[in-house]
C-alpha cells in the first residue's frame, strides 16, 4: 500500500492554511501516488466494496443530500451540467460532479456555474486525508489499493457535505454498474445515448454496454432516458422493468426539439413536450452543438418530474446559464477556435456539423487526437467525408496522459483518403508544437481551428493558451 508519506499528513494538518496552493492542487499531488485508471485503464478493476468502505469511514456523507445520477455514452456531462443550472436557478444549491476535468479538479467537483467557496475545498481535503492515511492496508476489501477515481469520487461526496448542498448532480465515470459513484440512493437515474464505447472494458456489443449503464437504475426509483437504439431501449425497459423502476424515454414525452443557431454563435432552442409542460421551453444555450437541443429537453424534463412547482421561465433561464468547458466551447485567443472532446463517432458527427453550420460553410483548420481505445475507423470516415471544411489537417497524440497509437490512426487515415488528401494532411507526436504552429497559421489566416477528439488534447491546448 503506497500512502504518502507521513509529513505531507503532518504538513497539511498543522498549516493553518495550505500554503500559497489551493486545495485542490495539494489535492492532485496527494493522489499522484495512487492508481489512476484514467490515465492507464486495465481490465477486471471495478468493484463497489471499497468505496463502500471510505462511505462507512465517513459516515456516508453521499446521503446527506438528494442526488440524480446521470449514466450514458454521449451528453452525459451536457445533461448533468443542465440539470444542476435549472435546480440552481430553483433556489437549491446545486452541487455537480463531472468528469474528466480539463485543467483543475475544481472543473469536476462545484456548482453549476463554477467552483466551491475554497473553504469548502480545504476542509473535505483535511478530512479526506487525515482518515485515508490512517487506514490500515489489511482493512481495505481485499487488501487492494485505493484508486484516484473511488478517492476524487469519495473527496467531492465531502465537499457537497461542507458546502450544505441541497442536490447533487453524479456523472459517472466509466459505465454505471461498477462505477464508483454508484454507491448513491437517487431520487431519480438519467441515462443518455448509448455507443460503442470502451468496448474493453464495457462489452462488445451495444446490449452489453446498455446493461453496465442500466446498473444504476435503483428499485422504484424513475429513471430518464434519452432517445435510444431499438435494441438498447430493450434492455432498458427490461430492466427497468424487473427494478420497479417508472421509465420515461424522450421520445415518448418529447414532441419536437428544434435548434437554430444565433449570429453569436449561441444555440437557440424549442423545446415542445407532449405533456407536463404547459407551453414550448424555448432559451439560446450557451452551450452550442446540435445535440443539446434533445439533451435540454431530458433535463428539463427530468427537473420538472422531480421537482412539479419549477416553472417554465424559470427552467429556460437555467438552460441558458448552463455551461461546461470543451463542449464546443468556442475562443478567440489566440486564434478564433472551437475546442470539443467529442470522442466518440456520433459525437464527432455532431462536432463536425456544428462547426460547419457555425461558420457558415468557411474553410478551417483542424487538429484531431484520440486514445487508443476509440473507434480510429469510424471517427476517420467522418473526418474524410467532412474533409472539405479544412484546409490543413493535423493527427497527432491527445498529450501523454493518454494511451494513443499514432501510427494505428495514421495508417488507416492514408489506407482511406484520396491520395489527393494527404496533401494537406500533417502526422506529428509533438502536440505541443502541433498546437502553436496550427493556431498561428489560424490566427495569420483568419480560419477557424477545430481541436478534437480528446479532452485531453483540449487540456494541452488551454495549457498553452489562455482561452475566453
Amino acid at each position: 500500500m503506497d500512502f504518502r508519506p507521513i509529513a505531507f499528513y503532518n504538513i497539511l494538518m498543522k498549516e493553518e492554511k495550505i500554503g500559497s496552493k489551493r486545495a485542490v492542487v495539494f489535492l492532485q499531488e496527494w493522489l499522484d501516488s495512487y492508481l489512476n485508471f484514467e490515465r492507464t485503464p486495465k481490465k477486471n478493476i471495478f468493484w463497489l466494496d471499497t468505496i463502500r468502505f471510505l462511505c462507512n469511514r465517513f459516515n456516508n456523507p453521499q446521503n446527506d443530500y438528494k442526488s440524480i445520477h446521470v449514466a450514458g455514452s454521449k451528453g452525459k456531462g451536457s445533461v448533468s451540467e443542465m440539470i444542476a443550472s435549472i435546480l440552481e436557478e430553483s433556489g437549491f444549491r446545486s452541487g455537480l460532479y463531472t468528469s474528466p476535468h480539463i485543467v483543475d479538479i475544481s472543473e469536476r467537483i462545484g456548482t453549476a456555474h463554477g467552483a466551491f467557496d475554497e473553504s469548502v475545498y480545504e476542509k473535505a481535503l483535511r478530512l479526506l486525508v487525515a482518515r485515508v492515511d490512517s487506514i490500515i492496508p489489511e482493512q481495505l476489501p481485499g487488501e487492494r489499493d485505493l484508486t484516484w477515481f473511488e478517492l476524487i469520487t469519495m473527496y467531492g461526496f465531502l465537499c457537497f457535505k461542507e458546502a450544505g448542498v441541497d442536490w447533487a448532480v453524479l456523472e459517472t465515470g466509466l459505465g454505471g454498474r461498477l462505477d464508483a459513484t454508484n454507491v448513491v440512493q437517487p431520487e431519480a437515474s438519467v441515462i443518455t445515448p448509448i455507443e460503442l464505447e470502451h468496448t474493453e472494458f464495457l462489452g462488445d456489443t451495444l446490449e452489453k454496454i446498455a446493461f453496465e449503464k442500466a446498473g444504476i437504475i435503483k428499485e422504484k426509483t424513475p429513471v430518464f432516458f434519452s432517445r435510444q437504439k431499438p435494441e438498447v431501449r430493450k434492455v432498458f425497459e427490461k430492466i427497468s422493468q424487473e427494478r420497479n423502476a417508472p421509465a420515461f424515454f424522450l421520445e415518448d414525452f418529447v414532441k419536437s426539439a428544434e435548434s437554430s443557431y444565433t449570429q453569436d454563435h449561441k444555440l437557440s432552442v424549442t423545446i415542445e413536450y407532449k405533456n407536463l409542460f404547459s407551453r414550448p421551453i424555448h432559451a439560446d444555450l450557451a452551450m452550442t452543438g446540435l445535440v443539446q437541443a434533445e439533451n435540454a429537453a431530458l433535463a428539463a424534463y427530468v427537473v420538472k418530474k422531480l421537482c412539479p412547482a419549477t416553472d417554465e421561465t424559470t427552467i429556460e433561464r437555467g438552460l441558458e446559464k448552463a455551461y461546461i468547458p470543451g463542449r464546443f466551447e468556442i475562443g478567440h485567443k489566440p486564434c478564433l477556435h472551437v475546442l470539443d472532446g467529442a470522442h466518440t463517432v456520433n459525437s464527432l458527427r455532431t462536432t463536425l456539423e456544428s462547426f460547419e453550420k457555425t461558420f457558415g460553410g468557411k474553410t478551417g483548420r483542424l487538429i484531431f487526437a484520440c486514445a487508443a481505445d476509440k473507434d480510429f475507423s469510424g471517427m476517420i470516415d467522418l473526418i474524410l467525408d467532412k474533409s472539405y471544411l479544412f484546409s490543413s489537417i493535423v493527427l497527432t497524440k491527445p498529450g501523454e496522459n493518454k494511451k494513443s497509437d499514432l501510427a494505428h490512426l495514421a495508417s488507416l487515415f492514408s489506407g482511406k483518403a484520396d491520395p489527393a488528401l494527404t496533401e494537406k494532411v500533417t502526422v506529428t507526436g509533438d502536440y505541443t508544437r502541433a498546437i502553436k504552429l496550427e493556431a498561428e497559421k489560424a490566427a495569420e489566416s483568419g480560419e477557424p481551428l477545430l481541436v478534437t477528439g480528446s479532452f485531453y488534447l483540449i487540456a494541452e491546448f488551454k495549457k498553452l493558451f489562455s482561452t475566453e
